[in-house]
């Protein structure tokens, strides 16, 4: 009589992708494997440090994926420093195998000198991440309407195309940025004033059971820019049919029209450096999309 196949977690290779896939579509079927296949892709062609998990773990079952926790780790520049972090994102085990699933968050977090986040952690979860070692960084959002505020001063606002060179007034970190979320299907944009040129990163969705087109704020440097910049930004954002932008938040942003909300929008990390309000970069919100 044969023994039934061994379960042993690792990690998620390139020739496991399809296998994984297949895996994600039964466990979130609202999510074709046009979305997932995106997404992976963009994460593979990431500079991701040695020793570190690019796609993320499963669990193996005689060379069958049976269980998966996706996480999407690269190096980050921030503040002039290089940084690790890793997006623990969509996370799955077959009914059968569900005893096995601490494994995977024990193989993915084992790694103590990078930064986990958990961006997306439903409201049920949030004791178990939690005990899991997890601290908020993001308590709530902001739902924003910044076409509502006035300009302040002359302002330009210019968009960034993934083939295109920004502005030599940027860094090259944030120059890079700008393209590569471009290339995800964001809206990189560049507020430029006698002053200096200020980026911004955001996301197009729809909120409210897909019904009404809404813009999320991806990256920027202080969220004191998006407020002094909410004005022209709200506005450019307006002709692409969103007047709406979510802002990653810990109460109510003065300056801004809008309100608060902590019944969704809170965010973990586990690690040595607390990411900061307005950087979702590269996470699955930028990767995956919508």
């Amino acid at each position: 009589m044969e023994s039934e196949p061994r379960i042993r977690c690792r990690a998620i290779t390139e020739d496991d992708l399809d296998g994984v896939i297949a895996l994600l579509m039964r466990g979130f079927p609202m999510r074709d494997r046009a979305y997932w296949a995106r997404g992976l892709g963009r994460q593979s062609e990431r500079i991701v440090p040695e020793g570190v998990l690019r796609y993320g773990c499963m669990l193996d079952r005689g060379g069958e994926a049976v269980g998966v926790l996706l996480v999407l780790s690269g190096s980050v520049e921030i503040d002039g420093r290089t940084e690790t972090r890793c997006n623990l994102s969509s996370w799955y085990v077959e009914p059968a195998f569900r005893s096995f699933a601490p494994m995977l968050v024990s193989v993915a977090l084992k790694n103590k000198n990078v930064t986990f986040m958990n961006v997306t952690p439903a409201k049920h979860t949030w004791p178990v991440v939690e005990a899991q070692g997890f601290a908020p960084f993001c308590h709530g959002q902001f739902t924003a309407f910044p076409f509502l505020n006035r300009s302040r001063g002359a302002v330009r606002v210019s968009r960034v195309d993934a083939g295109q060179t920004p502005t030599q007034s940027l860094a090259s970190p944030e120059r890079d940025l700008l393209r590569a979320h471009a290339g995800y299907g964001c809206i990189s944009l560049v507020c430029s004033t006698p002053d200096g040129d200020v980026p911004f990163i955001f996301r197009p969705f729809k909120r409210w059971k897909d019904r009404l087109p809404c813009m999320r704020l991806i990256y920027c440097r202080d969220i004191a820019d998006f407020v002094r910049f909410a004005g022209p930004l709200g506005r450019h954002l307006l002709m692409h049919g969103s007047p709406w932008v979510i802002v990653d938040s810990d109460g109510p942003i003065d300056g801004l029209v809008g309100f608060y909300q902590t019944e969704s929008g809170r965010k973990y990390f586990r690690g040595p450096n607390k990411p900061r309000l307005g950087d979702l970069a590269y996470t699955e919100f930028a990767l995956f999309g919508p």
